[in-house]
């Protein structure tokens, strides 16, 4: 908490407000500046016309599909030259040929339920296709659009393993690729719990509507970069500024005046349920269903001790190390961080020091939001595609993550969001499915049990 004594003149409490403000304005515009730094990081490492030349090429629109993914060996390293065919409900089987990367992607141009199967006898020597009974895939196909299957490869012929990668041919390099994948999506949904974990931590409240604000950083991002044509870079900082603007917003129509009505946070909470029901029925009247992609091209894969990540997801785990960093500095070293942290331990009497609150909860409102369209923007690159309940898919994640680290805590969310992503990844390694999901909220009960408070939270009496 600030150490600001209560009888302050006026003239000092006036100046302090006046930094607060000139405070406000610089960690909007570092918020801007992140956004700008990740989309030209982004461009700058994306893939090189010389790349695309040797990349399988498709592209949605009106009359074309994309039936398309990436083929791994079963150390993790790209199978070149393995030959995938496409068979549509009528006609003759279209064909495609992976790359230096793995990928493949073949072009459809007519809708329906596409027989997609992988040529064995192009595999790499000594490796053999996992699940050979189910070679012959169904995917469902739609024009204006992408769909893709996985096929998994093993050195062991007739191995069995499931969709989600678990199986019986564990390996040490498969442990470090599923370290590597729970490290990225925990900084990734970093982003989002701190800024979350920032709301409650000033105001009180868990923001059910969080996750949208997530699905509408993808979402904006591909409208811009996709449908509109617009450059990455232009793409990715209008997202982060419309979406912080959204929070900015948010807490000047609806939440400080139900605030000022004295409204209970129960009643607030019910309130964010409603508008999280409300934006995801909105995403879907406006973009539908269907998954999209921020960008078409294909990226290009990175193999660093054995672990293959795209290099967008190098760039965002970065990006999100650098983001992170910033927020601890912003909350420990700056006058608008150490106001923030005195309203969450007590709004009352950072008032009565001097320190505007409502200023503060929307400053901390625009941040989040900003940081959770950051987030969708990331997901929406490296997870190759983003649809209208991507946030849905997430919240209970960084719920998990924000309240294992201890509720209003950011360094508790990022320490939270770590050890989520970590589990949710590292359970594919024995269990099939979304059990990945269970088991992180598993831990988390057993966790609350012995500490409540969470990791980093204040043991707080009730009563």
């Amino acid at each position: 908490m600030i150490p600001v004594p209560t009888n302050t003149p006026p003239a000092a409490r006036r100046a302090g407000l006046l930094a607060t403000r000139r405070s406000s304005l610089v960690v909007l515009a570092a918020v801007l500046l992140l956004g700008l730094l990740a989309s030209l990081t982004s461009l700058a490492l994306a893939p090189t016309s010389a790349h695309a030349a040797t990349t399988p090429a498709c592209a949605t629109d009106a009359t074309t599909a994309c039936i398309q993914g990436t083929l791994l060996r079963s150390d993790g390293k790209p199978a070149k030259g393995v030959t995938i065919e496409a068979t549509p409900p009528s006609g003759a089987a279209l064909s495609s040929t992976t790359d230096d990367t793995g990928r493949w992607a073949i072009a459809a141009k007519s809708t329906g339920t596409y027989t997609v199967t992988l040529k064995e006898s192009t595999l790499p020597s000594g490796q053999y296709l996992a699940n050979e009974k189910t070679n012959d895939r169904k995917v469902p196909v739609t024009l204006g659009s992408s769909a893709g299957t996985i096929f998994q490869l093993s050195t062991t012929k007739g191995a069995v393993i499931d969709n989600n990668g678990s199986g019986s041919d564990f390996s040490f390099q498969r442990l470090a690729q599923q370290a590597a994948s729970g490290l990225r999506l925990g900084l990734l949904l970093a982003l989002a719990a701190i800024g979350l974990s920032l709301v409650y931590g000033t105001t009180g409240l868990q923001s059910f509507a969080h996750g949208e604000q997530v699905t509408l950083g993808g979402l904006l991002a591909y409208t811009f970069a996709n449908t509109l044509g617009l450059p990455l870079i232009l793409a990715a900082v209008i997202t982060v500024v419309i979406s912080a603007a959204t929070g900015f917003f948010q807490d000047q129509l609806i939440w400080k005046p139900l605030r000022k009505k004295g409204l209970s946070l129960t009643q607030l909470m019910i309130v964010t349920i409603g508008l999280s029901i409300a934006l995801q029925y909105a995403f879907q009247y406006f973009y539908g269903a269907a998954t999209v992609r921020i960008s078409i091209a294909n990226p290009k894969t990175v193999d660093i001790g054995g672990v293959v990540l795209t290099v967008q997801s190098y760039v965002a785990m970065g990006i999100s190390v650098v983001v992170l960093v910033l927020s601890g500095l912003f909350l420990l070293k700056t006058r608008t961080g150490r106001a923030t942290r005195a309203v969450s331990d007590n709004p009352a009497l950072a008032a009565a020091s001097g320190i505007d609150v409502d200023r503060i909860i929307r400053l901390v409102w625009t941040i989040a939001a900003g940081l959770a369209g950051l987030s969708g923007v990331m997901l929406g690159l490296v997870l190759n595609g983003v649809n209208w309940e991507l946030g849905l898919q997430i919240l209970l994640l960084i719920f998990a993550a924000v309240t294992l680290g201890g509720l209003g805590t950011a360094f508790g969310a990022l320490v939270g969001s770590l050890i989520v992503g970590m589990i949710v990844e590292l359970t594919n390694l024995v269990l099939p499915g979304d059990f990945k999901y269970a088991t992180a909220l598993f831990i988390l009960i057993i966790i609350l049990m012995f500490r409540p408070q969470g990791i980093f939270g204040r043991r707080e009496r009730i009563g």
